[in-house]
């Protein structure tokens, strides 16, 4: 591949000498209605923290909003808030039905695409369709609930909302012209037929870490912001002082405003352009709107929905600080126009000069350049134009899909000094077998920022296949992370997802990493063997726990296919007997398979890896005449198709569904090479 300069940044990443990947669009799209959020005794993590309540209520883990970034340890954060002047709240995150009002359940309502991305988030683009009108939250809610599971989903299209064309398109564009030098580019077109109102509030937050009353390295002295003479400095203990700036927006050809102090009539200041406005809160609950209880300040996390849609100048702190900052701009579009407003987010440290002007885009130009020439070099040159923008766009949307993640398991289950004490019920709930060791922290490929703002460790296996393609360290890294003490469970299960890290997710960290590391052309053996050690962990985990009877037949849960069985596998009666699973048996065939072939290659450099191969070939065949020549065979000679196997003390009972559970056993397959066999004679 040739050096274009998106490579040589990734080498600078890897090599620890530039942290190009310090900051990225990590921010989540969802964090309320998160397990992870969620504190109640009986698991309803919907009910506990709705949409209603995001806008007023601090999170504990994380943070949200709208097409943003923030740095990867999640404590710093930057996004776009809007008001068409119609809606009844700011639009500060993307909203979406929760699990039980979905016909189908959890279902992100918004028109957002991600459209460009590069590995060091040197350069990304998204897409926000926002309309003119009142957004349709109540309509979208009561016509899903209303629909049944065999209806199709009640979309924001079918409300009429984007009729007349009547919305803006809202172009979200960041480059980095220095690892903690990022260039933002919000650009706003009318595509209605009338001059329209927008305001718009480009956000910087600390995440709240001050209010729980935990000590330790992460939580030091509470960070702030300050208003100064050109944009707003924000110090951090750990990140430094980071600065945002705003560009003037000239007025003449846009219609644009800017806004007074007090809230009252638009003022600028003679020369053509607008003075925006910097207004500051905190970052903190506001519990009398949410509790009935008085605040601890007057100054609390809604603050700027309540001066901009309420009208309430009091809301903000007058003296100009705090943890949450917005720089507002009141704008008037005309029909076909655009606004573009030019923000610098930079640390004070390494303060670029000039911070606007022509240098701005040519650096953005350039960074787009240099992503074009990135795609050349990993795309196959003779796919055709349109193959490649989809291909792109592809990865685009992987990228933006990289989420800071953390969860502590333990500090979750027994609550935080700073708080009420969480129901006795959550000690023995949900995950509470990870609670010795589970403590994630990191920036995670999730399957969805908003309806999976959350890993699930099989998704991630396929993940890091075409990330390999891209930014082949951080495929490994993920790989490797999940299997860590700090994720992987003391007995070698690795951890689901969050709503039940004990679920079981088909084995395929082995088959990824092998991918993975064939990718990289067979080089990184340390990565490999790294891997491999833990897999045998995972492995005897498997062996142990899920073949209940010790004759190499296995069950597992819904094993990603869920919603395909007459029963919740998950949960499978214990009075209707054991439930043997056609699907996890051959899951385990190629879990074996895929060891063999990893221990027969590491066996290259290493003649005592050929034990354990053969070990493997062993179990892979110990597995193959179990599923078909046991009395509780599997296989039905008379049907000719595997079916899951009901065993009970009357006898062992078919059942006779065809579906996919009955195919998995076509993918436990492997070829074996004659000439590597004879290259190890101990295998």
């Amino acid at each position: 591949m040739s050096h274009t300069p998106e490579i040589v940044r990734l080498h600078e990443c890897n090599a620890h000498q530039r942290d190009w990947q310090r900051w990225g669009t990590y921010l989540s799209e969802r964090q309320w209605g998160t397990v992870r959020e969620d504190y109640s005794a009986d698991g309803d993590c919907w009910e506990y923290f709705p949409h209603d309540h995001a806008r007023s209520r601090a999170y504990r883990w994380g943070a949200d909003g709208l097409l943003g970034l923030c740095d990867r340890n999640g404590r710093l954060a930057f996004a776009v808030a809007l008001w068409n002047h119609r809606d009844p709240y700011l639009k500060e995150r993307l909203f979406g039905l929760t699990g039980p009002q979905g016909n189908h359940g959890e279902d992100v309502k918004e028109l957002y695409y991600y459209l460009d991305s590069t590995p060091t988030h040197s350069w990304q683009r998204a897409l926000y369709k926002y309309p003119q009108a009142a957004f349709p939250y109540d309509a979208l809610v009561e016509e899903n609930s209303r629909r049944g599971r065999e209806d199709r989903e009640f979309e924001l299209l079918d409300t009429g909302i984007f009729d007349q064309n009547r919305y803006f398109d809202v172009f979200f564009e960041y480059a980095k012209a220095a690892p903690e030098d990022i260039l933002i580019r919000v650009r706003i077109e009318n595509r209605g037929p009338e001059t329209a109102p927008l305001t718009v509030l480009p956000t910087l937050w600390f995440r709240n870490t001050w209010s729980w009353g935990q000590t330790g390295e992460d939580n030091g002295p509470r960070p702030r912001m300050v208003a100064l003479d050109e944009g707003l400095a924000a110090d951090h203990w750990q990140l430094g002082r980071m600065r945002l700036v705003a560009d003037r927006i000239p007025t003449a050809s846009t219609g644009a405003q800017g806004a007074s102090d007090s809230g009252g009539p638009p003022d600028g200041d003679g020369t053509g352009s607008t003075v925006p406005v910097i207004i500051f809160t905190e970052n903190d609950t506001n519990t009398e709107r949410l509790y009935g209880s008085p605040n601890a300040s007057p100054y609390v996390k809604d603050a700027f929905h309540r001066y901009v849609v309420e009208h309430e100048m009091g809301a903000v702190n007058p003296a100009r600080e705090g943890t949450r900052a917005a720089i507002v701009y009141q704008l008037q579009i005309p029909s076909g126009s655009s606004v573009t407003v030019r923000l610098r987010l930079f640390a004070e440290s390494n303060a670029p000069s000039p911070l606007f002007g022509p240098t701005f885009d040519q650096v953005m130009d350039a960074r787009e350049k240099e992503a074009d020439s990135f795609y050349d070099a990993i795309l196959p040159r003779d796919m055709n134009p349109e193959c490649r923008h989809v291909a792109r766009t592809a990865y685009a949307g992987l990228l933006w899909s990289k989420q800071f993640y953390e969860y502590a398991v333990r500090v979750w289950l027994e609550g935080d000094p700073g708080q009420p004490p969480p129901p006795r019920e959550r000690l023995s709930g949900r995950n509470h077998e990870w609670r010795t060791h589970l403590y994630n922290r990191d920036v995670l490929s999730m399957p969805d920022k908003w309806e999976y703002p959350w890993y699930a460790a099989w998704d991630l296996a396929f993940h890091t296949i075409p990330l390999a393609r891209i930014d082949p360290l951080y495929a490994r890294e993920q790989l490797i992370l999940l299997l860590r003490e700090w994720y992987m469970h003391p007995n070698g299960q690795i951890p689901a997802y969050e709503f039940s890290f004990s679920d079981v997710n088909p084995p395929v960290h082995a088959w990824a990493a092998l991918r993975v590391y064939r990718m990289g052309a067979g080089h990184d053996t340390t990565f490999l063997e790294r891997v491999f050690q833990k897999l045998l962990l995972n492995f005897t985990w498997w062996v142990n726990r899920t073949d209940q009877e010790g004759n190499n037949v296995f069950s597992g849960g819904f094993l990603g296919l869920d919603n395909i069985g007459v029963f919740d596998r998950s949960h499978f009666p214990p009075s209707l007997g054991r439930l043997e699973q056609a699907d996890a048996t051959a899951w385990m065939a190629f879990f074996s398979l895929r060891m063999l072939q990893i221990a027969m290659e590491l066996a290259r450099q290493n003649p005592a890896y050929e034990d354990i191969a053969s070990k493997f070939f062993e179990h892979f065949v110990a597995i193959m005449r179990a599923m078909n020549t046991l009395g509780t065979s599997l296989w039905d000679d008379e049907d000719g198709f595997y079916y899951d196997v009901i065993c009970t003390d009357r006898g062992s009972f078919p059942l006779r569904v065809r579906s996919m559970v009955g195919l998995l056993p076509l993918i436990a397959v492997e070829v074996l090479d004659e000439a590597q066999v004879r290259r190890l004679p101990g295998f």
